[in-house]
């Protein structure tokens, strides 16, 4: 089967059926099988067309939570639960990446806040927050976080 929008500009949306004989094309054995696939170029076409493709200019994002390294991973999903708790919006990476992405990423998203949990920072059951508008950067104690 082939799916294509009402008006049948666009190439085909979506596209699929049996592929019951494919696997045995490479060797394997019978199998009944099913499949579907879909082009994400083609929608994103369509949502244009059609005018309503979300503008991903402003997330809402109030603060990005950043854990400096895996082990920490749990701390900031704690810190961004106590956020949320307060009523902000979060995003949290709990990515390997540098710190210097996640303040571009946080810049892109439009935050105003860039929370970093760091190892000598934790020690001290604190938090760093950056506050991307003004540019400074302070900590706050994670008991703290619900009243910052």
């Amino acid at each position: 089967f082939e799916a294509f929008d009402r008006k049948g500009v666009l190439r085909a949306i979506a596209g699929g059926g049996r592929y019951d004989k494919l696997l045995e094309t490479f060797g394997g054995d019978p199998t009944p099988a099913a499949g579907f696939g879909f082009g994400d170029a083609v929608i994103v076409e369509l949502l244009k067309e059609r005018n309503v493709l979300p503008s991903f200019e402003s997330s809402d994002v109030d603060t990005v939570v950043f854990a400096m390294r895996p082990e920490l991973y749990s701390v900031a999903i704690n810190v961004a639960s106590k956020l949320r708790k307060a009523g902000q919006k979060v995003d949290v990476v709990l990515e390997k990446k540098k710190p210097k992405w996640v303040f571009k990423h946080a810049d892109r998203i439009c935050a105003k806040y860039c929370l970093i949990v760091a190892p000598d920072e934790y020690e001290k059951q604190e938090v760093s927050v950056k506050n991307l508008e003004l540019g400074e950067q302070t900590t706050v104690k994670i008991d703290a976080l619900a009243d910052w």
